[in-house]
């Protein structure tokens, strides 16, 4: 049982990659706050996701991203917790009332990481081999290179997924590059992609931090982590989100550049198969005018039922 006493109370999924985020946030609020690491609570939730391991289950299936988050949401929004601590990319598009993403920490590495234990690259493939994932976007764009690879269920923690790939289940996978770093896992990478061919998850490699929206207390206590960069970074990549339909029932990346005030969002939307793709960018410096350009856009060029058409 937490003291009621604690500086502030951190809620958190239990994976090891959640655990060294959140510990990673505890570590940068005592830093900025001249407290001890133990005035810092982490509580460790189980979340619907983390439940459902189900192996042919994509994340569409068992409501999108919000079965990360959802108690941990449910425990900031009653105040059992302060603060959630989340992989961005996992956060719902639509927030819970009132809540907010309030901070990021510094973005990490936003590519995709190739990994085999008998190729050097997707090219070096066998034909048919078996390409594991529970990714949709990471099937599509694997497929849009190498139709003939077949796709397997690939679900669990990073570990869990390298053990796989040692077993067998499957011949290759993809991995985020930021949790194998944040894991000390880096070497087991075989390559890491082009993030212009591979564009990566929108909100790919930040950490954000929920916080309940009217508490101010909290704001003040977690603003010295927000990174700015990535935040503006993060509300472009989740204003495009927003307009198209960001529920994970079809492929979407986007891959954000700055330079001084400018931002430029590069946003991509395919075919479940990966042979049907578009592609916007823009540039502006208002981070949720410029993803709502980049998503109308897209949405201009697929048509209006493209939901319905790709995801029959």
């Amino acid at each position: 049982m937490q003291s009621p006493n604690l500086f502030a109370r951190i809620g958190t999924r239990g994976s090891p990659l959640a655990l060294a985020q959140a510990k990673l946030v505890r570590e940068r609020l005592a830093a900025a706050h001249g407290v001890g690491e133990e005035a810092i609570g982490i509580e460790v939730f189980s979340t619907g996701g983390d439940r459902s391991q189900t192996e042919n289950t994509t994340l569409s299936d068992i409501g999108g991203k919000g079965v990360f988050t959802k108690e941990i949401d449910e425990a900031l929004l009653s105040g059992r917790i302060d603060i959630g601590v989340h992989s961005s990319k996992d956060v719902a598009t639509g927030l819970a009332p009132g809540m907010e993403l309030a901070a990021f920490l510094e973005r990490e590495d936003v590519r995709d990481a190739f990994l085999s234990v008998s190729a050097r690259g997707i090219d070096f493939l066998p034909e048919g081999a078996r390409f594991g994932t529970s990714s949709i976007r990471r099937a599509a764009q694997a497929r849009r290179l190498r139709p003939d690879l077949r796709i397997v269920p690939f679900r669990g923690n990073v570990h869990t997924r390298l053990q796989k790939l040692l077993d067998g289940v499957a011949d290759a996978t993809l991995l985020a590059l930021a949790g194998l770093n944040r894991l000390g896992e880096a070497h087991r990478a075989t390559a890491i992609l082009d993030p212009e061919d591979f564009m990566p998850a929108p909100a790919q490699g930040a950490i954000g931090i929920a916080i309940r929206a009217d508490d101010r207390h909290f704001a003040e206590i977690v603003a010295p982590l927000d990174h700015a960069p990535t935040h503006a970074a993060i509300a472009a990549e989740r204003a495009m989100l927003a307009v198209l339909d960001g529920s994970c029932r079809t492929p979407v990346g986007a891959l954000t550049s700055r330079a001084g005030d400018l931002l430029t969002l590069k946003g991509e939307i395919l075919s479940l198969d990966g042979q049907v793709s578009f592609r916007a960018e823009a540039s502006g410096s208002d981070p949720r005018s410029l993803g709502q350009k980049v998503g109308s856009d897209l949405l201009a060029q697929a048509g209006p039922d493209w939901l319905s058409r790709w995801n029959a």
